[in-house]
This record gives structure tokens, C-alpha cells and sequence, in this order.
């Protein structure tokens, strides 16, 4: 698999291919396409043509199974939240965490148990960072 230091841009019909495949851990453009086709009313080649782009680029890789291909995600959902994240927190706010998070305070409704977890994570990061 693609280490968590790449940088994935990932479409949002790409995003959706990769979910599916970590939830089900592989599966055939029909497969696919019984889901994430339908959703957006996709045709059939038209997953299949993503499916192979992304091969292309590393996302994804087959096995056969006599003629069908049988596709399985080859990047980990944590490296590719991780590169989405730090791409967002690069490109709209020059990588400032702070200003990242004081936004989405800012213009968002957050609840008590939100903020309370947020808490909770923030002193965790304090006790690493001594």
C-alpha cells in the first residue's frame, strides 16, 4: 500500500469507489456499480473506467477471477484522510491548525459532547507534546 507521506487527489466519485472497497474489501465493477452507479446513476462503463484510472494511478489493483476483475482498495482510508486533511489545512489556511479549527467553530453548530471530546483530545496532544 501507498504510504500515509503521498499525496492523494481523489475525486469525489473516486472517494466514494475507494469507501465501498474498504467496506467490503473487494469487489467487481458490478459490484461497485450496484452501489456507487446506482447512487449517481452511472452507467456500468463508466465505474469501470474509474476502476482502471485508478489502478493507473495506484489507488486501487485486481486479482481475476476467470474473466471478471476483482478490484480491492491499494491505499489505507487513514493515509488518504490524512493527506486530504493536510492538503485542506495547507491550502485554506497556510497550515495553521488553530485557524483551521476556530473557523469551523466559528461557522458550524458544535455540541456540548463535540466540545467536550474536543477537550478531551486537546489535553491528550498537551501530554504528548511535553
Amino acid at each position: 500500500m501507498k504510504s500515509s507521506r503521498d499525496h492523494f487527489r481523489i475525486g469525489d466519485l473516486q472517494l466514494r469507489i475507494l469507501k465501498e472497497l474498504w467496506a467490503c474489501a473487494e469487489a467487481s465493477v458490478a459490484e461497485v456499480h450496484a452501489t456507487v452507479g446506482s447512487e449517481r446513476s452511472l452507467a456500468h462503463t463508466t465505474i469501470a473506467t474509474m476502476l482502471r484510472k485508478m489502478e493507473e494511478r495506484g489507488l486501487v489493483g485486481h486479482r481475476e477471477e476467470g474473466r471478471t476483475f476483482i478490484y480491492r482498495a491499494a491505499v489505507r482510508a487513514e493515509d488518504v484522510n490524512h493527506s486530504a486533511a493536510r492538503h485542506f489545512l495547507e491550502r485554506l489556511f497556510e497550515g495553521s491548525l488553530a485557524s483551521a479549527v476556530s473557523h469551523l467553530l466559528r461557522t458550524r453548530d458544535v455540541s456540548r459532547e463535540e466540545l467536550e471530546e474536543l477537550g478531551k483530545m486537546i489535553a491528550q496532544a498537551k501530554r504528548r507534546a511535553k
